[in-house]
């Protein structure tokens, strides 16, 4: 079934919103002062963005293909895989669904990030950095973790078993981020989405949050021209080999 343009692009919009809540919502938790999740650790974060994922490809994958990520949407276009005409409707819908996400984040966290002094904290309730403080490292961790995540994701949805029960697919699509998240994600937070990042950067820039700390500009071309670019390889890589 074709869906409606408004409709595709309403699904990735609250596909991505969803992601942010899930994702940077476990990262508030976990960073936070006072919440009662502060603390719980890494597989806590690696759950919540797993799931971030799995819920809204279970939920809209036949209506725009769950892209929530500019990079996908970029990457399938520059291998044929996607309309160039779609490109721009996606991207904005992703960019405004991250950014009511991130919002949903701090309004509902807000009381704790009044209580929280610590500016790393707080800023990784919002983007990513290097822990390192390595660009090279950065941008190697952001371009080879999503290379890893388009090629999973193309591969689980697409090849027959996916494609027959998408329901499974969606599933697995989930715990590759899940795992990509527990394993890859030490460097970097992980991103692997320039809207997960460019969207919650901003915001964090202009929200008032005391103790907040840099919003880090110096660095923040990296995880929006990394992950495009690892996408377009894992997209290329699997065209080339796997695709039917």
């Amino acid at each position: 079934m074709q869906y409606p343009l408004i409709t595709q692009l309403a699904a990735e919009f609250i596909g991505t919103a969803m992601l942010m809540v899930f994702g940077n919502g476990a990262v508030a938790n976990v960073e936070l002062a006072n919440t009662k999740g502060h603390r719980a650790g890494w597989l806590n974060i690696a759950m919540g963005y797993g799931f971030g994922v799995m819920f809204p490809v279970l939920m809209f994958g036949s209506i725009s293909g769950t892209h929530i990520n500019p990079a996908m949407t970029i990457a399938q276009a520059v291998n044929g895989m996607f309309s160039w005409s779609l490109v721009l409707p996606y991207i904005i819908a992703q960019l405004l669904g991250a950014a009511v996400g991130q919002l949903i984040v701090f309004v509902t966290y807000y009381p704790h990030y009044r209580d929280t002094d610590d500016a790393n904290a707080i800023f990784a309730s919002f983007c990513t950095t290097d822990a390192s403080n390595s660009r090279m490292n950065y941008f190697l961790n952001e371009f080879f973790g999503t290379l890893m995540l388009v090629l999973g994701a193309l591969c689980c949805l697409t090849l027959p078993w996916g494609a027959k029960d998408p329901a499974a697919a969606s599933i697995v699509v989930g715990f590759i981020v899940w795992g990509l998240v527990a394993s890859m994600g030490g460097p970097t937070g992980p991103g692997l989405n320039p809207a997960r990042d460019l969207m919650p950067r901003i915001l964090h820039q202009l929200l008032p949050i005391s103790h907040k700390g840099s919003s880090r500009w110096n660095e923040a071309w990296i995880p929006v021209v990394a992950p495009i670019l690892g996408a377009i390889v894992g997209v290329f890589i699997f065209k080339m080999l796997f695709a039917a």
